[in-house]
C-alpha cells in the first residue's frame, strides 16, 4: 500500500506544479502622464513648488492606475488621472488656467479610445469645471468629434453630469501676474509669439496615456492654451491627431507651442511611424518631438506608451512635468532631465 500511496502524493505534486507552470501570467497595465513641458529652471523653480508640482504629478498617478488596478478602461484611467490635474492649481489646465488677451479663460480638451478610434473634444469652453470630462461627453454622447465656443457650452448644458463654475473659479495669482507681464509688453502683432518670459514658457499642459490589462490604449489632453491668446485662438490639444492620438498600437499626449503640433500633426506622425515603418515607439516619438518640432521653430514635449507598455517621455526644453506608472511595476515622477 505504501507504494501507490506515495505514487499518488508524487502524481498530485506534479500536478500542482504544472498547475503553477501553466497559470497566466498576471496582466499589466501601465500609464504615463504630463503636466507640461517648459518648465522653469532648476535654479529658478524653487524647492518648494517642485516638490509641491511632484505630489501633485503623484495624485494624478494614483487616481489613474487605482482605474487600472481594478480592471477598468484606459479610457476611465486617462479621465481620472486628468481630473486630477485639471483640480490642481500647478498646472495650465482648469483650475490654474492661463488668461487671454481679455482677461477671462477658454480651455480646450480631447480624448481618444484607441480600441474604437471614436474621440471627442471641445474648444474655448468657459465654465466646465473639468474639460476632459466635457470631450468625453461629445465622444459619448453625440456624432461630433469637436464642439467650440458657445455650442460647445450649449451641449454642456444637456450633460448634467458635468459641473459648471463661473469663469475666475480658474483663476490663480501666478496666471494673472503672467498676462500682466504679457499685456506690458503690448503685443499687437496678428502672429502669436512664443512667451518672453521663462516663467511664460511654463506652458503646463495636462495629459494621460494609458494601456489597460485588456490591452487598449486611450489617450486625451486638457489645456488653457497661451497667456494673452486673442481672437478664439485654439491650439494643439483638442485637435486629434495634433495633441492627442490613441489606436491599438500607440497612444500619444502632446504638450508645448500648439501651432507647431498642428502644423506638423505630431500625435499622430510618432504613431503613423509605428505604424506605417515599424519603428519602436522610442524612435518615432525622438523623431518628431526632438528633429521636426524643434527643427520648424518650435518646442515641447509628449508621452505615449505602445501596446507592450513601453513609455516614452521625449521633451526638448529644459523640463516636463512628468510621471509613470510602467508594465513591470516601477514608478515615478520628474521634471528635469
Amino acid at each position: 500500500m505504501k507504494t501507490p500511496l506515495l505514487f499518488l502524493l508524487a502524481l498530485a505534486c506534479a500536478c500542482a506544479l504544472g498547475m503553477a507552470r501553466t497559470s497566466p501570467p498576471a496582466k499589466k497595465y501601465a500609464l504615463v502622464i504630463h503636466g507640461g513641458a517648459g518648465t522653469l529652471s532648476p535654479d529658478r523653480l524653487g524647492a518648494e513648488d517642485a516638490a509641491a508640482t511632484r505630489a501633485a504629478l503623484d495624485l494624478a498617478l494614483t487616481a489613474g492606475e487605482d482605474v487600472l488596478k481594478a480592471g477598468g478602461s484606459a479610457v476611465d484611467a486617462v479621465q481620472a488621472a486628468i481630473v486630477q490635474m485639471e483640480e490642481s492649481p500647478y498646472f495650465n489646465a482648469g483650475k490654474g488656467a492661463v488668461f487671454n488677451a481679455e482677461g477671462r479663460h477658454e480651455l480646450d480638451a480631447s480624448i481618444m479610445d484607441g480600441a474604437s478610434q471614436k474621440a471627442g473634444a471641445v474648444a474655448g469652453v468657459s465654465t466646465v469645471r473639468n474639460p476632459i470630462r466635457a470631450a468625453r461627453a461629445v465622444m459619448e454622447h453625440s456624432v461630433h468629434v469637436m464642439l467650440a465656443g458657445e455650442g460647445a457650452e450649449r451641449f454642456a448644458d444637456t450633460q448634467p453630469q458635468l459641473d459648471r463654475v463661473g469663469n475666475d473659479w480658474f483663476d490663480t495669482p501666478l496666471r494673472r501676474e503672467q498676462l500682466q507681464r504679457f499685456l506690458e509688453q503690448d503685443r499687437t502683432s496678428s502672429r502669436i509669439p512664443a512667451p518672453a518670459n521663462a516663467e511664460d514658457r511654463h506652458f503646463g499642459t495636462v495629459g494621460a496615456v494609458a494601456l489597460d490589462q485588456h490591452g487598449n490604449i486611450a489617450a486625451g489632453t486638457s489645456t488653457g492654451g497661451m497667456t494673452g491668446k486673442r481672437w478664439g485662438r485654439v491650439g494643439d490639444s483638442p485637435i486629434i491627431g495634433a495633441g492627442t492620438w490613441a489606436d491599438r498600437r500607440c497612444g500619444i499626449s502632446g504638450t508645448g507651442w500648439g501651432e507647431f503640433y498642428i502644423r506638423f500633426n505630431a500625435a499622430r506622425d510618432i504613431c503613423a511611424r509605428v505604424e506605417y515603418l515599424g519603428e519602436p515607439l522610442s524612435r518615432a516619438a525622438d523623431h518628431v518631438i526632438l528633429d521636426v518640432i524643434p527643427g520648424a521653430g518650435g518646442n515641447g514635449g509628449a508621452v505615449g506608451l505602445d501596446a507592450d507598455g513601453h513609455i516614452v517621455m521625449p521633451f526638448n526644453t529644459v523640463g516636463m512635468n512628468r510621471g509613470w506608472v510602467a508594465s513591470d511595476g516601477k514608478r515615478g515622477t520628474a521634471i528635469f532631465r
